[in-house]
């Protein structure tokens, strides 16, 4: 695949050295491969890969990802290692941290509660400690819509109402969240930006994503995908929960960007922002499965609710309209293209065992073209 790199995020990340972390995971694996394809030399620090099969892995074992592979350095570490952590910035010394590296999901969350706690917030802490250490130029720090205190309201969630969360997972990103808020208040001060520090620092809240490659348990798009490569109905267990659904792709575009911003200068993007799809993109979970079923008529699916199962949100929204108005960020694919591309993702994979996460990259690239996007141009 051939990108044309300077037309994307102005070229900036051309031959800058960018540190990943989580890399080996869902959303970690994507934003390397699109870093790498714009030139960029990506050392990605984290666990090893948490499911089986992996994306990640999936990308390293595959001779059509050569960029991919030459491009990128991968250490298996700890974020909550600061010895560690410094020596990696010492050596490498990264134009600009993207901090993915997490405890993702809600039950695991209440089955452990002090790693999630220990990941979210304190290895967040190392990670902003380590970029200081470093003087590293840009952090944008990722975190979650569940970061938001949720009072499942119809409207969306800004990005200046209250952090909160239920479950320990979603406290632990409202805690990470505040955490980062403190640090950028501090020791990032932007009146201070240019006079005693030179680092900018944003924090991303995305909603529910999905795509081809992901096998993370109690992950709905990932149960239906296995359930339908096994012969078997998937159960549902939350069928009127309604999310924010979009592909990996969008909250990316959105990450890249605000990237992009603080790597200029551009003090005034070292904030909170909200990436999330349009209002046609938040649906509820059996309507989600009904609408992939059109994509692949072997999925089947039954609804199975347990009165006994963990707390979990049954709505939640963001409002994006700061970053509409002043990243000029879209969504660029709707729900139907999204659940479309995710579904032949999977059917490839099982079916075929081949694996298209560049065509969907290059039809994502092409569309944003086309359409005028603004990190596109």
């Amino acid at each position: 695949m051939e990108l044309k790199v300077d037309n994307l995020f102005n070229g900036i990340y051309k031959n800058k050295t960018v540190l990943v972390t989580g890399h080996t995971g869902f959303k970690g694996s994507w934003l390397c491969l699109w870093l790498t394809e714009m030139g960029a030399k990506v050392i990605g620090y984290s666990l090893d890969a948490p499911t089986n099969p992996s994306h990640y892995e999936l990308l390293k074992n595959n001779s059509q990802f050569s960029i991919f592979n030459s491009q990128l350095v991968s250490i298996i570490g700890d974020i909550r290692d600061m010895d560690k952590l410094n020596k990696v910035m010492d050596k490498y010394k990264p134009d600009i941290v993207f901090h993915l590296a997490a405890q993702a999901l809600v039950r695991p969350s209440y089955k452990n509660p002090i790693e999630t706690y220990e990941t979210n917030v304190m290895g967040t802490l190392k990670v902003l400690e380590a970029c200081k250490n470093a003087n590293v130029k840009a952090i944008v720090n990722i975190t979650s819509d569940k970061a938001y205190e949720n009072k499942e309201w119809v409207w969306g969630y800004r990005e200046n109402d209250p952090m909160g969360g239920y479950d320990p997972y979603s406290s632990s990103k409202g805690c990470a969240d505040i955490l980062a808020a403190s640090y950028r208040n501090s020791y990032f001060n932007l009146d201070d930006y240019g006079k005693t520090h030179q680092t900018l620092l944003a924090t991303c809240r995305a909603g529910n994503v999905i795509g081809g490659g992901d096998w993370a348990k109690d992950r709905l798009m990932t149960d239906i995908m296995l359930s339908v490569s096994q012969g078997k109905k998937v159960m549902i267990r939350n069928p009127h929960a309604t999310r924010p659904w979009q592909h990996v792709l969008e909250p990316l575009s959105g990450y890249l960007l605000v990237g992009q911003k603080l790597l200029e200068g551009k003090k005034e993007v070292a904030t909170a922002w909200n990436f999330g799809p349009a209002d046609e993109g938040s649906i509820t979970v059996e309507e989600l499965v009904q609408n992939v079923k059109k994509h692949w008529d072997k999925i089947d699916y039954e609804i199975s609710q347990d009165n006994n199962q963990p707390h979990e949100a049954n709505l939640l929204k963001l409002d994006c309209s700061k970053a509409h108005t002043y990243l000029q960020w879209k969504p660029l694919w709707d729900s139907e293209t999204t659940f479309e591309r995710t579904v032949l993702w999977y059917k490839q994979f099982y079916e075929k065992e081949y694996i298209i996460t560049n065509n969907d990259l290059e039809t994502y690239v092409d569309d944003a073209q086309e359409k005028g996007i603004v990190w596109a141009k």
